[in-house]
């Protein structure tokens, strides 16, 4: 009965009749019930006296048990009303109601040309971030030994002496013709400086063997990038030829957009040269780009290219490399979080925009000291 009054207050008149029940022997009692009206006047309720006992003409043929159930549903009924979301747009070209102001809530989202999910995915995800990879101690395992070995065997086929420790260090990172002509000074003619840097490649592909093999992490970072429709460039001091014919070897041919090789640039690290041209490729800005790379070399090009720089500590010890961005031991130890945070170009690191005031410089003009007139007759 008190589920009756309170379902009554929903807009319902106030019940009162009679209803038979049975009792316990099964034989049929008339019961009379009485339900007080309530109303809320400001913050209190006020209930208002009994009404009068009135006589039922008919008795009720339905049970109490059967009317609550269907007062029951009409309360839920009348809660997923109010739950569902109306079609405002419907109603208020039938001047039924008017859309209220806070509904829905304004989100980007909620944009007419973001319904496709997939639109929606790319515009809300990552696509405005570009990566470029190099290829050799990041995303395969490279071998400094062999490349030692390779051009200790160029210079004795060509007759020149060994080279010594500090030159290999200055020769890595770069070109084979830059190399050659610059660091080692062999030759400048330009057809004896191709012929040297194929031989010398010709050496390394024969030592190598054919054989490649992933870095910790990197196949399983390139996956995620994927995923999250990131772009992607590789780029190499290798000739295309042969960069291309790795790629297929170990099955990542599809996942870079834009490949940059010796043929497309004319120096090497630190030279930023490689990067601005596969940031050009990707078509994005410099400040966008992240570069991953193992050298300070690298770290080096990429900030004179004002990208920012993730150092991998495979073939260097941590404190050895240079100021870079961020230090990993394995490319899979970063998130996508982390690269978007690099790539803000709202940090202090890339400036306001504002152009920096200069103090302004007095000139100096060069005119003749006046002369000041004086009264001789003051001497006297």
């Amino acid at each position: 009965m008190e589920s009756i009054a309170t379902t009554s207050l929903l807009g319902h008149s106030p019940l009162h009749g009679r209803v038979s029940v049975r009792d316990i022997s099964g034989k049929l009692k008339p019961i009379s019930y009485r339900v007080r009206v309530t109303e809320f006047t400001g913050r209190r309720i006020v209930v208002s006296p009994l009404l009068p006992r009135l006589k039922a003409d008919r008795l009720v043929n339905l049970g109490v048990e059967a009317r609550a159930i269907e007062l029951t549903k009409e309360v839920h009924a009348y809660r997923e009303e109010e739950r569902s979301p109306k079609n405002w747009k419907d109603e208020i070209e039938a001047g039924i109601v008017q859309k209220p102001e806070l509904w829905p809530p304004e989100n980007r989202a909620d944009k007419p040309s973001l319904r496709n999910p997939r639109l929606r995915h790319e515009r809300m995800g990552c696509g405005w971030i570009a990566a470029i990879f190099e290829w050799e101690g990041v995303i395969i395992k490279d071998n400094p030994e062999l490349e030692k070995q390779a051009w200790f065997t160029l210079a004795e086929e060509e007759g020149r002496s060994p080279i010594p420790a500090f030159m290999l260090r200055r020769i890595e990172g770069t070109k084979n013709e830059q190399a050659i002509s610059e660091i080692l000074c062999w030759s400048r003619d330009p057809a004896s400086v191709k012929r040297m840097a194929a031989r010398k490649e010709e050496i390394y592909q024969s030592l190598q063997g054919g054989v490649y093999r992933f870095c910790d992490g990197s196949s399983e970072f390139v996956d995620i990038l994927m995923h999250y429709n990131i772009p992607m460039a590789l780029v190499s001091t290798r000739p295309r030829k042969t960069l291309e014919a790795a790629m297929r070897t170990i099955g990542i041919e599809e996942c870079f957009s834009a490949i940059v090789a010796a043929e497309d640039v004319c120096r090497g690290k630190p030279d930023p040269e490689m990067f601005l041209y596969a940031a050009q490729l990707l078509e994005f800005i410099a400040e966008r780009c992240i570069v991953f790379g193992n050298s300070n070399q690298t770290v080096e090009a990429a900030h004179e290219a004002r990208m920012k720089c993730v150092a991998v500590a495979n073939k260097h010890l941590v404190y050895e490399l240079r100021a870079p961005d961020l230090v990993v031991r394995r490319l899979d130890e970063l998130s996508i979080v982390d690269l978007k945070n690099l790539a803000d170009i709202e940090s202090p690191e890339f400036g306001s925009g504002e152009p920096i005031p200069e103090m302004e410089i007095e000139e100096e003009h060069d005119e003749p000291p006046t002369s000041t007139a004086i009264d001789d007759g003051i001497f006297w």
